[in-house]
């Protein structure tokens, strides 16, 4: 009987020692700065793109129609450029000095000098043009744009040559809404989320042309944030209808996992270095562990704020970048994190 008591005692105090380190183990994004941004009213960033030899980040403000850049050494809000019609995506072309701002409203990819940030051209497309995925190979951005907004039940994507600022082709696609796009570094395939019909498309980029298409499972619908796992043939996508993480097979597009997330995800980054995944959506940032190709984990649930939905992962700089809007008398702001081993 003693040493049923002793051997129950030794597993309390074990048990007591596990959770208390536990609650120790530090969080996987560690706050280290907010850089306030005064004057905006309420609405949505979309996305950001960073300058890292430059110490920028550049911030598209959606709805108060205004492009922001951010000073990465001292945090910083150093510049805004006004009146920009409704900018979503944006490119950066550092050996060009140039910036590739998608803007909406104007169906069109507006360039702008990067460094004293005045209009230099526009590439007209179709209305609601949006996301973007950028070729580094053949220097060509593919831009989103058309469908609902256009009232056709087709999207187009749009191929536009960055070197010499003109639109080569549009790509046809099958669905009146499209989301994200991710292109392979090592192949000629390019995926996007068929956001209207709850799939995944795949291009192939020499032939210009869907190639084939992945039906996402019945419970996980509005598909639109969208990362690669390109070395390990996983591809991410964010759902909000409910919010979900699906981790597909790139090589089939089965799904691997899927695991319940947070609500609204706008942007989601791949941390190559950690393995996880960075999840931004409304009123929090969920960080998920990939423990190795075919299993994830919540890693945790850092409190975030009213559709805080616009983030970014800077490996070079160890840095996570998370855009909080205006919202009941609270200015808009940027939240900069340190990522913990």
């Amino acid at each position: 009987m003693k040493r049923s008591r002793f051997v129950i005692f030794a597993l309390s105090i074990a048990l007591a020692i596990g959770r208390k380190a536990n609650a120790e183990d530090p969080a996987p994004l560690k706050l280290v700065a907010t850089i306030p941004l005064p004057g905006l009213h309420d609405g949505d960033f979309d996305h950001f793109a960073p300058d890292v030899d430059g110490h920028r980040l550049f911030l598209t403000a959606e709805e108060n129609n205004k492009f922001l850049v951010l000073d990465t050494s001292t945090n910083q809000l150093v510049h805004t450029l006004d009146n920009v019609e409704a900018p979503h995506s944006l490119l950066f072309r550092k050996d060009l000095k140039k910036i590739f701002i998608v803007a909406g409203d104007a169906s069109a990819v507006q360039i702008y000098d990067s460094d004293n940030f005045k209009l230099t051209g526009e590439i007209k497309v179709s209305i609601d043009a949006d996301s973007i995925a950028y070729d580094r190979a053949n220097h060509q951005l593919y831009v989103v744009n058309g469908g609902r907004e256009a009232h056709t039940p087709y999207s187009l994507i749009s191929v536009i040559d960055t070197d010499a600022s003109k639109k080569l082709r549009d790509i046809k696609i099958d669905a009146d809404h499209v989301e994200a796009i991710v292109p392979e570094e090592f192949g000629s395939r390019m995926f996007c989320n068929l956001t209207g019909k709850s799939a995944v498309g795949v291009l192939d980029r020499k032939r210009a042309a869907l190639i084939d298409t992945w039906m996402l499972p019945a419970d996980a619908q509005a598909n639109v944030a969208m990362a690669f796992d390109e070395p390990n043939h996983r591809l991410f996508v964010a759902t909000r209808k409910p919010g979900k993480l699906i981790v597909l097979n790139s090589d089939d597009g089965k799904v691997v996992s899927s695991l319940p997330a947070v609500g609204m995800v706008d942007d989601m980054s791949f941390d190559l270095k950690y393995k996880r995944l960075y999840l931004a959506g409304d009123g929090a940032l969920d960080v998920f562990q990939q423990k190795d190709p075919d299993h994830y984990a919540l890693l945790a649930k850092i409190p975030g704020a009213f559709r805080a939905k616009t983030g970014i992962l800077v490996p070079e700089l160890n840095r996570y970048y998370l855009a909080v809007p205006h919202h009941e008398n609270k200015d808009a702001e940027v939240r900069v994190y340190e990522i913990e081993p």
